[in-house]
């Protein structure tokens, strides 16, 4: 069975056109979900928390697609290549 994890995090952003955040240090890491549905759940919330400020931004990264093992690695993330 395949595990499906997302990543819920967010933060202020620089401005809010772009995806820049204003300190990577400040932010927010909701947490890990194992499926798409309990993530959106998750950043739902942490979105409608922090409705009033239009610089923060909350996202989910789709885990799962970072890293196939099912597929070659590319040289450059491989560091005896």
């Amino acid at each position: 069975m395949t595990q499906r994890l997302h990543l819920v995090f967010g933060g202020e952003l620089i401005n809010p056109s772009t995806n820049a955040f204003k300190d990577v240090e400040d932010i927010d890491i909701v947490g890990m979900f194992p499926n798409y549905e309990a993530a959106y759940n998750a950043w739902k919330s942490a979105a409608q928390r922090t409705v009033d400020n239009a610089h923060m931004r909350y996202f989910i990264a789709h885990i799962h697609r970072l890293r196939d093992e099912e597929t070659e690695a590319s040289p450059t993330e491989e560091l005896d290549n």
